[in-house]
């Protein structure tokens, strides 16, 4: 599939269709899902940034994901998923560093085996090679995916990471149907809340297809992530994409982040990694194309996210149209019976 197909037609307009003029291109996030290392700085940059409140500690069982999900206190969500099964272009015969999507993961391995193997302190504490391995301490090994320290055991597992945010959709559910005018659509495409007009009704949090909005405890106002319109602004990128060190969050014009989404998708299928695919990027799924979109390893329900977003106000305009010519319709079938009320009374006469 070429590049051109793996984009689907361009996005619309839509800073141009809620009323802005002369505005700048559409801008937002495409998410490449196969570098993230799950380091959660994105998180930190958006809280601090935006002053979202702490939202607790809860480590989820074993796992490091410890938001859980989106929400008026997390803006940015950092899933962790843990799945028995390689990932494309691992080796355990390498000779040197390697490349391509699960080079992170290799290359700790390989850097780890090279330091256990370094004497202690330079050899001033000893000069026996730490263990290589919980067996040699005498330890079970429990036999867990990724318990085994050398690369060759890390072939048979993989840690997919992937940091969620508000996609900004085309079609956005929670922009419909706002009753307050809170929620408006921003000249760089994004979709934002007015803290100091939104009244807690809830609306938005039923249109959202993803599960993104949220009312924040206390106050009970909707909150969910601006794409930091105050930042860009002043001309400066988004916290989280400006705190990401793998550049696994990349910010920039819509049209050229998705024509690089698309060569990268191509990419990876060159280096063995055939089930890499891009998610919220075509204008024709059920919420238009997002503002954010993602390149993810696996299918969406894995990250969380639906395989087949529908706004629920997608239908909108056309049930209004339905609904009115069923109300003229009634008016004329009303208007036909008076009339022939009319006429039997005359006739009676």
């Amino acid at each position: 599939m070429s590049i051109e197909d793996r984009l689907s037609g361009p996005l619309p307009d839509v800073a141009g269709e809620a009323g802005h003029t002369g505005h700048p291109p559409r801008v937002g996030f495409f998410t490449d899902t196969s570098v993230c290392i799950g380091c959660k700085a994105c998180e930190v940059a958006c809280k601090e940034w935006n002053a979202v409140p702490e939202d607790g500690l809860d480590l989820l069982g074993m796992s490091f994901d410890n938001t859980g999900a989106l929400g008026a206190n997390s803006w940015r969500h950092v899933a962790f998923i843990e799945q028995q099964r390689p990932l494309g272009e691992q080796s355990p015969g390498l000779e040197g560093l390697p490349t391509g999507p699960s080079a992170i993961d290799v290359t700790t391995a390989f850097v780890a085996d090279e330091l256990r193997q370094a004497p202690l302190g330079g050899g001033e504490l000893g000069t026996s090679p730490l263990p290589r391995a919980p067996e040699d301490l005498g330890m079970p090994s429990f036999d867990l995916p990724g318990a085994k320290t050398g690369a060759e055991g890390r072939t048979d597992f993989r840690w997919l990471m992937a940091s969620d945010v508000c996609k900004h959709c085309t079609h956005a559910g929670c922009l419909d149907v706002c009753p307050t005018g809170a929620l408006f659509r921003t000249e760089f495409g994004s979709v934002v809340v007015q803290q100091d007009i939104c009244n807690g009704c809830g609306y938005c949090v039923s249109g959202c297809p993803y599960g993104v909005i949220d009312r924040r405890p206390g106050d009970g106002r909707a909150q969910k992530c601006t794409l930091c319109y105050d930042r860009l602004h002043d001309g400066l990128e988004p916290a989280c994409a400006k705190a990401c060190p793998t550049d696994s969050i990349q910010f920039g014009e819509l049209d050229e982040l998705r024509e690089r989404a698309a060569r990268r998708v191509e990419q990876l299928h060159e280096r063995g990694v055939p089930e890499a695919r891009l998610y919220g990027h075509d204008p024709a799924d059920g919420v238009g194309g997002n503002g954010a979109f993602f390149l993810l390893l696996d299918e969406p329900e894995v990250y969380g996210l639906p395989p087949d977003p529908v706004v629920p106000t997608r239908e909108l305009p056309a049930m209004w149209k339905y609904a009115g010519m069923a109300a003229s319709a009634l008016l004329a079938a009303a208007v036909a019976s008076f009339g022939s009320f009319g006429s039997f009374g005359r006739r009676r006469r």
